[in-house]
């Protein structure tokens, strides 16, 4: 066999090293690769699902509850003002808010109509609950605010009466009343 002799290697010259990406170029190649993804997964279901036959659903036949969540009450204090500050808070919170009258012509309350409502007619409670209720007002809010009635209709919304009915709810709880 003869011998032959090799021939020297092609020579190449060097490539240089890729350019690195900015961000936008790749997002943008990021952006092309899901959106082949998504196609691809589209295509797929459709094949998968292309046997089963549908009929158009009438949510008015599936949905029977109401779509908003109802908030039920929670587990009341086992102290009497207690309690009717949370049964304030709770009505407040589901039945509405209102400020300038005990009760506007919507059926919603302010903090006072609340309480007086849930104190069921029991003026000791109700006065002791509007006094607790001024108390964790006097706390957070200082010695200014004069009264439950003024500090609740200081505000464009329920939030802050709210918020305050259920801090007095827990001081209530807390002194025991």
């Amino acid at each position: 066999m003869p011998h032959t002799p090799l021939s020297p290697a092609p020579t190449t010259p060097a490539t240089a090293p890729p350019a690195e990406l900015s961000l936008e170029e790749r997002m943008a190649f990021i952006n092309t690769a899901m959106t082949v993804r998504l196609g691809e997964a589209g295509v797929a279901y459709e094949v998968n699902t292309a046997h089963i036959d549908i009929e158009p659903v009438d949510l008015a036949d599936v949905v029977t509850l109401p779509l908003t969540p109802t908030l039920q009450p929670p587990t009341p204090y086992p102290t009497p003002v207690a309690t009717v500050l949370q049964r304030a808070h709770h009505r407040l919170l589901t039945g509405g808010w209102c400020s300038g009258a005990l009760v506007d012509e919507d059926g919603a309350r302010c903090m006072l109509g609340a309480i007086r409502i849930e104190a069921r007619g029991n003026s000791g409670v109700e006065a002791a609950a509007a006094a607790v209720v001024l108390d964790a007002i006097r706390r957070q809010f200082g010695d200014h605010v004069a009264s439950v009635p003024g500090f609740n209709d200081s505000w464009a919304d329920g939030r802050h009466p709210l918020r305050m009915l259920d801090q007095a709810a827990s001081l209530a709880d807390t002194r025991g009343l």
